[in-house]
C-alpha cells in the first residue's frame, strides 16, 4: 500500500496511540484515596454499597450521571485516524 512518507503501520500506530492517550485520560480521572460519605456536590448521603464498590468515590449516582452526560456531550473523538473511517 503506497502511504507517501509515512512509514509501514504508520496508521495502526496513531490508532495505538489515540486509544493509549484515551486509557491514560479516564484512568487519571478514576477516583483514588479515601471515599467521602457525602456527595461533595449535593451533600446527599452515598450508599455504603457504592462506597464499597468505588473507592475514593466523592459523588452521589445522580450527580455521578450529571456529571458524565457533561462531558460526554463534550468528548470528542478523533474519527479521521480510525480504519473504519476510511473504508467508506
Amino acid at each position: 500500500m503506497a502511504t507517501g512518507w509515512a512509514g509501514d503501520g504508520a496508521v495502526q500506530d496513531q490508532i495505538d496511540a489515540t486509544v493509549g492517550d484515551a486509557i491514560r485520560r479516564a484512568r487519571s480521572r478514576l477516583p483514588h484515596g479515601p471515599g467521602r460519605s457525602h456527595c461533595e456536590e449535593c451533600e446527599a448521603p452515598i450508599p455504603e454499597a457504592r462506597r464499597a464498590a468505588l473507592p475514593g468515590v466523592r459523588l452521589c449516582v445522580a450527580c455521578q450521571e450529571r456529571l458524565d452526560a457533561e462531558e460526554g456531550a463534550h468528548a470528542g473523538y478523533n474519527r479521521r485516524g480510525s480504519k473504519d473511517s476510511q473504508l467508506r
